[in-house]
């Protein structure tokens, strides 16, 4: 598992720092603040790209003295990270569009700007399904923000593109609106990011959808007579669940423990939920 998400974060590291390069040069030879916001976005997805990349890595090391639970926080770290960067450049290249709206400057719009945003467009459009399609089979935190950003990079660079047109047909002052636009997309994108890994730092408890799941499967368990005290939060990306299962009073010791070691596998068996802690009730 963590060889193919491991693979992922590199192929979706290389793949912006491709597109960096390639929209730098296009932004910097046709002075449109469309195409530089791209660039700069793209900068921000390689930096984005690295953090991810050693958090994955990170978070698939074994337990530790130091961390007895794993490194799994490390995912939702470095997708904050992402957020952070993000919101930090959407709020420079806002700036920057507003003043080319008040004042126009001449642009270059030549073949291989429609091209290079054509290739961002498609680029990120298999990153987005590629990564989504990890993301539902190991359901990885940092490779979901990377589908997240590059679905909304593709919203950009289509946003780009419509106005470098605009532009080539005599319109200057729209670059800034595109680039304006481009900058909300990436706003956006930081914030969403940002405000569902805050819930993974922050120990956020289980939804009432999970917490019906985890009752099921205890109450599935042989002489499991009911449930009480059920408690949850996040470490890292994956929950820590406390629960007290009713057994009855007259079992021996073994046969009560029994039971919990079987509650414990029942709901650690659950994708979301990394460890389980039982306590018996005798009633």
């Amino acid at each position: 598992m963590s060889t193919k998400v491991q693979k992922a974060a590199n192929i979706v590291l290389f793949s912006n720092i491709f597109l960096f390069i390639l929209k730098a040069i296009i932004g910097i030879l046709s002075n449109s603040i469309a195409i530089i916001s791209e660039a700069l976005n793209s900068l921000t997805d390689i930096i984005a790209s690295i953090a991810i990349t050693v958090g994955v890595k990170v978070s698939y090391q074994k337990a530790d003295q130091d961390h007895q639970f794993g490194h799994s926080a490390a995912q939702p770290i470095a997708a904050f990270i992402v957020a952070v960067f993000t919101i930090v450049v959407g709020l420079e290249i806002f700036k920057e569009s507003v003043y080319r709206i008040i004042s126009p400057e001449e642009i270059e719009i030549g073949i291989f700007v429609y091209i290079v945003l054509a290739i961002s467009i498609l680029v990120k459009l298999f990153l987005n399904k590629y990564l989504t399609k990890l993301d539902k089979q190991f359901n990885s935190t940092a490779l979901r923000a990377s589908a997240t950003d590059s679905l909304n990079d593709v919203l950009a660079s289509s946003i780009a593109l419509i106005g470098v047109i605009c532009v080539s047909l005599g319109y200057s002052y729209v670059d800034g609106i595109a680039g304006l636009v481009v900058a909300v997309f990436i706003l956006k994108a930081g914030w969403d990011i940002g405000k569902e890994n805050i819930d993974f730092l922050m120990g956020r408890s289980a939804d009432n959808h999970l917490v019906f799941d985890i009752s099921k499967a205890a109450l599935n368990v042989d002489d499991v007579l009911g449930l009480n005290d059920l408690r949850s939060h996040y470490v890292g990306d994956k929950f820590h669940i406390e629960i007290h299962v009713e057994v009855d009073k007259n079992m021996s010791t073994k046969q009560s423990h029994d039971i919990g070691k079987d509650v414990q596998r029942a709901i650690e068996s659950l994708g979301e939920v990394q460890k389980v802690f039982v306590h018996i009730d005798p009633v």
